[in-house]
């Protein structure tokens, strides 16, 4: 019973920690320069700007966790595509794996490189949590502080239902 207890006490502090420490829903998209898969910078406030864009994070590329959270997404893309949605994968690994990731699994959307964290601490999160973001108009609509893996596309897709009767 100690031990369940203990347990029960620090999943409270961590998910309070998370949703303290988080981008509140209503925040402006964070305004920086960030680096593709492609090596390109981009304008990340610019690019959340307008429509509807999705910003999930995962702690490392080419892990279990994180291949079956981005297939995830790949393989609802069609549907995720229908509904004008713009996806960018966020982990601290370099421009050559994410590459490299982008690659390997075939996955149709921006991977971006944050070598530095800056992405992880304009979301106000840890660089090794699993989140998920829907910015709409460059406002933040929808967050989820432990996103799933196998099944993110299923919650993004949720997630768009409920947002849909304020469009």
């Amino acid at each position: 019973m100690k031990k369940l207890f203990a347990l029960v006490m620090v999943f409270s502090f961590i998910t309070s920690f998370l949703l303290a420490n988080s981008l509140d829903l209503g925040s402006p998209a964070p305004q920086l320069k960030v680096l593709t898969d492609e090596g390109i910078t981009i304008d990340l406030g610019e690019a959340l700007s307008a429509g509807t864009t999705l910003v999930f994070f995962y702690p490392k590329a080419m892990t279990p966790g994180c291949v079956k959270q981005a297939c995830s997404l790949r393989d609802g893309w069609d549907e995720l595509q229908s509904r004008d949605l713009r996806i960018f994968g966020v982990s601290s690994d370099t421009v050559i794996t994410q590459a490299q990731f982008r690659d390997k699994y075939t996955l149709p959307f921006t991977l971006l490189a944050d070598t530095d964290g800056k992405i992880a601490d304009a979301f106000s999160k840890s660089r090794w949590s699993r989140q998920a973001y829907l910015f709409r108009d460059g406002i933040l609509v929808w967050r989820d502080l432990m996103a799933a893996t196998s099944k993110q596309a299923t919650d993004i897709l949720a997630a768009l239902d409920e947002l849909e009767p304020n469009s």
